[in-house]
């Protein structure tokens, strides 16, 4: 009898209780260092008329990129890149 593989599915926590997969984590973009970039600021426009982009407020300090949505995150890109990175996972 073939034994049915079980898919773990790490989730990242992101913050104001969002977690994503983080198989589907593209980019953690550091949004202070970032969002002056013409390349940048066009990208998240894109997203916006896409309705891809999350809103977000004054507590921002990175964005999550992933192929569904861009998730903004009140926790530092350092810390979210470190908890990926020891899977520090939920």
């Amino acid at each position: 009898m073939a034994r049915a593989r079980r898919e773990i599915r790490l989730l990242l926590h992101i913050g104001s209780d969002v977690t994503v997969r983080l198989s589907e984590v593209i980019a953690i973009l550091d949004l202070e260092r970032t969002e002056n970039a013409p390349a940048t600021r066009e990208y998240l426009q894109m997203a916006r008329v896409e309705k891809r982009l999350q809103e977000f407020g004054e507590d921002t300090k990175s964005l999550v990129v992933t192929e569904r949505a861009i998730y903004p995150s009140p926790i530092s890109s350092v810390t979210l890149a470190r908890r990926a990175a020891a899977r520090e996972v939920f």
